[in-house]
C-alpha cells in the first residue's frame, strides 16, 4: 500500500467504529492522519495509541453540522501538514423510526450530520483540491444508500443523498483530476444502532448483529480505494457480510 505512505488524510466520526477502524489501518500504512470528532477524550486516546505505534496523528475537535468548525478543520490541517490529499466524510448517526412516530427532532439531525456535514466538508476541501488539482473526497453512505426498508425513510433518504452528492462531485471534478468514492457498509458493529429510541426498533437491529463484519472490513476497502494509483478512481464500494439479504 505504499500509495498511501505519507498522504495527509482528513477523517470525520474517527471516535469510534468504521472511523477508529479506518484511522488504524491509515496510519499503519503511513498516512498523516487527522483525526474529526466531538469526543475530546476519545481522540486523544487513539492519538496517543497510534502514536505510541510510530503513526503521525493529530486531532481536531469537531462538530461536523457546524459549518463554520468544519472549515476551522481543514484550515488546521493545511496549517499543521500543508496540505490534504484525502478528505473522508464518515460521520453519520442513524435513529431509525416509523414516519408515524413523528420523530421530526431525530429527522433534522440525520439530515444534519449524514447530509449538510458532507457537503460541509465538500465545502472545506474543495477549493484546497482545484487549486493543487488533485485530491480524493470519500464519502460514508450505506446499503441503505441502495434499498429502502420500513424505518428507513429519512435514514435512507440521507444516504442516497450522499450518493447523489458524490456521483455530481465525480462529474464536476473529475477534469481536475479529484477521485471520488462512495463506500456503503451493511451491517456493521458499530456504535450506529445506540441512536435508535424506538426500542422495537432497536431490538430488532440488535437481534440481526450476529452476522455483522468488523469495522476493520470498512477500513480496509477504504485503504484500497486510496491506495490506487492516480488514475484510477474507485467510485463505489458496496461492502456488506456474505449473509446478509438487503
Amino acid at each position: 500500500m505504499s500509495m498511501v505512505q505519507g498522504k495527509v488524510i482528513v477523517l470525520t466520526g474517527a471516535s469510534s467504529g468504521i472511523g477508529e477502524a479506518t484511522a488504524k489501518v491509515l496510519a499503519r500504512n503511513g498516512a498523516k492522519v487527522m483525526l474529526a470528532a466531538r469526543r475530546k477524550d476519545r481522540l486523544q486516546a487513539l492519538q496517543a495509541e497510534l502514536q505510541g505505534q510510530g503513526g503521525d496523528v493529530n486531532y481536531y475537535v469537531t462538530d461536523i453540522t457546524s459549518h463554520k468548525e468544519v472549515n476551522e478543520l481543514a484550515y488546521y490541517t493545511i496549517e499543521k501538514y500543508g496540505k490534504i490529499d484525502v478528505w473522508i466524510n464518515n460521520a453519520g448517526i442513524m435513529p431509525l423510526s416509523f414516519l408515524h412516530e413523528r420523530k421530526v427532532d431525530e429527522w433534522d439531525q440525520m439530515i444534519d450530520v449524514n447530509m449538510k456535514g458532507v457537503l460541509y466538508g465538500i465545502d472545506a476541501v474543495l477549493p484546497h483540491m482545484r487549486e493543487r488539482k488533485s485530491g480524493h473526497i470519500i464519502n460514508v453512505s450505506s446499503v441503505t444508500g441502495h434499498i429502502v426498508n420500513k424505518t428507513w425513510a429519512v435514514y435512507s433518504g440521507t444516504k442516497f443523498a450522499v450518493r447523489a452528492i458524490t456521483e455530481a462531485l465525480r462529474q464536476e471534478e473529475a477534469k481536475n483530476n479529484i477521485r471520488t468514492t462512495i463506500i456503503c457498509p451493511g451491517a456493521v458493529r458499530t456504535e450506529l444502532a445506540n441512536t435508535i429510541s424506538t426500542e422495537s426498533i432497536k431490538k430488532e437491529i440488535d437481534d440481526n448483529m450476529s452476522i455483522s463484519l468488523s469495522p476493520d472490513a470498512i477500513a480496509n476497502g477504504i485503504l484500497y480505494a486510496i491506495s490506487q494509483p492516480e488514475d484510477v478512481a474507485v467510485n463505489e464500494m458496496i461492502i456488506r457480510p456474505t449473509r446478509q439479504e438487503l
